[in-house]
């Protein structure tokens, strides 16, 4: 028990560690640096071999015009030997994931191996070139191109300096010696090279701090709290998402950030209220909110669980309409996802495909998660009250705020007397999408849009598709399409339960799903980089005090 409590406040001590905290930062976000260390180290030695490549063309040009000496045939042997060994590096680090010791290894071995090859290549050119003078250039352009691409602290560049200066300076003085047959010209040619040579170190080791310091401010910047920002993921009408990592925790994270100016102070205090009742739902097939925060500059943030998969617009987009008993499966994991919200009090308001995703995860596939609680409006305080339907005031009365392809009529005609019933129509023009890979009313302007949500009936899914569909299904999407919110079906659990009672429900089976993502999932993935609103479906705020007559 006293080894216990010693290791306890030895960890407690740690955890209150400036550098034990950076260290668990510098672990967590340890891969994204691998990664872009591999990138910069790859292109470098590609440029390298590109710089090689270019004299070796120019001096293969001079030996095929002139008769060709030996010490020309010996110059371009260990030209072609450096532009193969860097050509090595970029072809060792160019493809999969390497470990960071890999990636420095090679590059240490494969530039130590350039660096003797262009050692021994200046001693076959003429002192009548100068090759003391070219040694140190090349070396120059090497230490200073390095340290531009390659992130490296300026201690490292200044020992990478320091190591090369065992080449350069001897060498010159060999060649100085050797080219004017004297001691004194070796001499110097060495202190002349080793000037030149010191001053390349310094402004290489000055690059190295100043991108090196910039890189570790742009680090500090893109942090919130205890998570860094890594990748944009995408965007919509309420704010950006990133993928981020936690300082602490080894969870893929998705942050979306709210800024004010986009949002307004009144707006950003009654969203961070609705994030609170956002994270107490706890569905499947909700996106789960793991944290919430402001920054000092006042920019609105939350964590949520990060979903490596695309939206259901994407899945239509990719592979084409789905066949009924996917979508059944499909539209009532969201119905159930809906079902818990509505019984907290919870509207969406933004139901559509595109914040829908679907995913593999805990080793099920065609897992659906409903994102993009950015519209959410409560209708009873934030009190449990079952699905009752009584129509609230929810938001501004004169304001519409939704996508308008996937607007309930009433949302556009009173947005102050919403109820759940809304998110139904909403999921039905998702089914209507997913059955046809259409929008229910997919012409026109925003104003034509929601005028045939107000006073146009739908073409049936099967005439707009052009072949029969399950008539159950059919039925109960175009019921969920009723202009009075009286047709539709009386809650989300209603809907869930008569989705799972139709013919087709379960003719998409576990065993499709897997066979359809061992098929298609890296594909999906692959070709869908934006988590955020797609096609023409965006999310818009009308304020109706100020529309045209």
């Amino acid at each position: 028990m006293a080894k216990i409590e010693a290791l306890a406040q030895a960890m407690s001590a740690a955890s209150h560690s400036a550098a034990y905290r950076a260290g668990l930062r510098d672990q967590q976000t340890s891969d994204d640096v691998r990664a872009f260390v591999q990138r910069r180290v790859a292109s470098f030695a590609l440029l390298i071999s590109a710089v090689f490549a270019l004299f070796f063309t120019w001096r293969l040009s001079a030996v095929l015009l002139a008769p060709a000496e030996q010490e020309a045939t010996a110059y371009l042997f260990f030209q072609a030997a450096a532009i193969t060994t860097t050509l090595s590096v970029w072809l060792l680090l160019r493809s999969r994931p390497r470990s960071l010791a890999f990636l420095r290894g090679t590059e240490t071995v494969g530039f130590a191996l350039g660096s003797l090859c262009l050692t021994a290549m200046v001693f076959y050119i003429p002192y009548s070139a100068r090759p003391d003078i070219i040694v140190v250039q090349a070396f120059t352009l090497y230490i200073i191109g390095r340290a531009i691409y390659v992130p490296s602290s300026a201690r490292q560049t200044l020992v990478i300096g320091l190591l090369i200066s065992i080449l350069v300076v001897p060498t010159a003085f060999v060649l100085g010696r050797r080219g004017q047959g004297s001691l004194e010209a070796g001499v110097q040619s060495a202190v002349v090279a080793g000037l030149w040579w010191a001053t390349a170190i310094i402004v290489a080791t000055s690059a190295s701090r100043v991108i090196y310091g910039l890189r570790a401010q742009v680090r500090d910047a893109r942090r919130l709290g205890q998570y860094t920002l890594h990748e944009k993921l995408g965007s919509g009408g309420m704010g950006e998402v990133y993928r981020a990592s936690h300082a602490m925790l080894r969870r893929p994270t998705a942050i979306k950030l709210l800024p004010p100016d986009r949002l307004g102070e009144e707006s950003v205090a009654r969203f961070e209220r609705e994030v609170q009742l956002t994270a107490l739902l706890s569905h499947p097939n909700t996106v789960r909110v793991f944290d919430y925060g402001r920054t000092p500059d006042r920019v609105f943030y939350y964590a949520m669980e990060f979903l490596d998969g695309a939206s259901l617009a994407q899945l239509v987009s990719l592979f084409g309409p789905l066949p009924p008993g996917r979508v059944i499966h499909l539209l009532e994991q969201c119905a159930g996802a809906l079902a818990e919200a509505h019984g907290v009090g919870l509207i969406h308001r933004d139901i559509k495909p595109a914040n829908i995703l679907v995913i593999e995860q805990g080793g099920q596939p065609d897992v659906t998660k409903v994102v993009d609680f950015g519209l959410v409006k409560t209708v009873t305080g934030g009190k449990v009250t079952g699905e009752a339907h009584t129509p609230v005031p929810v938001t501004e009365a004169e304001s519409v705020a939704g996508t308008p392809q996937y607007m309930a009529p009433e949302a556009i005609s009173s947005p102050d007397q919403i109820d759940a019933r809304a998110d139904l129509y909403a999921l039905g023009a998702v089914g209507y999408f997913l059955l046809t890979g259409e929008d229910v009313f997919p012409d026109g302007s925003v104003l034509e849009v929601c005028g045939h949500h107000l006073h146009t009936e739908p073409e049936p899914p099967s005439a707009r598709l052009g072949k029969p569909l399950p008539a159950d299904l059919e039925r109960l999407l175009l019921d969920c399409l009723a202009k009075d919110p009286a047709g539709r079906p009386p809650s989300a659990r209603a809907l869930r339960a008569a989705l799972l009672e139709c013919a087709d429900a379960g003719a998409w089976r576990e065993e499709d799903a897997r066979s359809w993502w061992r098929d298609h999932g890296r594909a999906l993935r692959s070709r869908a980089p934006l988590r955020g609103d797609v096609g023409a479906a965006t999310t818009i705020a009308v304020d109706l005090e100020r529309r045209a007559p």
